[in-house]
């Protein structure tokens, strides 16, 4: 009987040991995030349990930018024993799910890292938002892992077909699977998707059962469940962190708190996400066609003929509107800190400079 080591439980990988390389000669070890807890990190080594924070020097080389701290699902170099455990480097990642950060500062936030794939999670009740689930999956395709929509609490009842349709629409490629944590159904389609090694991340609203198909999937209660609210079928908030679960038989989990909110934090999932509209616009007579009724405007024609749903339309122009929007907001954040980083260059210099030469001396 072959035995694995805790590391290659949880994805380590030959790519990843060459990338650790450097750090290993420095007498670090390796370690994945599994929690994070307000600047504390719950890791797990080849030792077992590990919890840690970041060193200075990476606090300062990360600067502003939060997605550069570590993230559930990074890999990273450690030094040091349980509880002192610091953290000297993320290593790199080969996918990761990100979003701008709730509220006003324009940040993004690596919701999972090191994804194989991600189950875009949607109940089949009357919270089923096929706007919202256009979002996630336009995420998923961006964060370079292979998205999967589950349609969850089957068991429920409805005319599930006609959901079928409507979410197929937005699917973009993804597969779709019909699942029921009650009854069983698809549970064993969305366990064959989790092999050995492979990291698979749990998105969606808070309710549509992202917990309790963890649970069923882990064999046991990993995480806390509670009903849905009976006036509006939404869901309440039980998961509360991001947390990584690694399940009998190999495979782990990222179970993720609900989120209502979910801003794009690049665009490129859009092309992927809405391979239909760009065939359509491919057909307008003239490159530039704004696609608000030109003559030979293709968008226009889809309508008419119905093809093409004006919901479809609507979402594609509301996301293609705040990529556009972000896009500036960050541009002009990037002036900004270009703009501060010469002018504290400049302020370095003329001190290093009157120091040497006197006040103004030196002019």
């Amino acid at each position: 009987m072959t035995t694995i080591s805790l590391l290659d439980a949880f994805g380590w990988s030959a790519e990843l040991a060459l990338g650790h390389a450097p750090h290993q000669a420095l007498g670090r070890v390796p370690a994945r995030v599994v929690a994070e807890d307000r600047g504390s990190y719950q890791l797990i080594a080849d030792s077992g349990d590990l919890r840690a924070s970041v060193s200075g020097r990476f606090r300062h080389d990360a600067a502003s930018d939060p997605s550069a701290y570590p993230a559930v699902g990074d890999w990273v170099a450690v030094e040091g024993a349980t509880g002192d455990a610091v953290i000297h480097a993320v290593l790199p990642r080969r996918s990761a799910l990100v979003r701008q950060a709730s509220g006003k500062r324009t940040e993004a936030q690596v919701v999972g890292a090191n994804l194989d794939v991600v189950f875009v999670v949607a109940s089949l009740n009357a919270d089923l938002n096929v706007r919202r689930l256009e979002r996630y999956v336009a995420a998923a395709w961006e964060s370079g892992a292979q998205p999967v929509i589950l349609l969850s609490k089957a068991d429920l009842g409805g005319d599930i077909d006609v959901v079928l349709n409507a979410v197929a629409s937005v699917a973009a490629g993804a597969t779709l699977i019909v699942v029921s944590s009650f009854d069983g159904r698809g549970i064993d389609e969305v366990r064959e998707r989790i092999k050995p090694g492979q990291t698979v991340a749990f998105v969606g609203s808070s309710g549509v059962g992202k917990s309790t198909l963890l649970n069923r999937l882990a064999g046991e209660e990993r995480a806390i469940v509670r009903e849905i609210r009976e006036d509006d079928a939404r869901g309440r908030h039980t998961t509360t962190r991001r947390q990584l679960h690694l399940l009998p038989g190999g495979g782990l989990v990222l179970d993720t708190p609900g989120m209502r909110e979910f801003a794009l934090w690049e665009s490129d999932g859009l092309e992927q996400t809405f391979t239909d509209l760009d065939e359509i616009v491919a057909r307008c007579r003239f490159g530039n066609c704004s696609h608000h009724g030109e003559p030979g405007c293709a968008i226009a024609a889809a309508l008419a003929n119905g093809s093409l749903h004006p919901d479809r339309l609507a979402g594609w122009r509301k996301l293609v509107r705040e990529a556009a929007h972000h896009e500036r907001r960050v541009d002009a954040l990037a002036r900004q800190e270009e703009r501060r980083k010469w002018k504290a260059i400049g302020k370095s210099v003329t001190k290093h400079m009157n120091a040497k030469y006197g006040q103004g001396g030196w002019r």
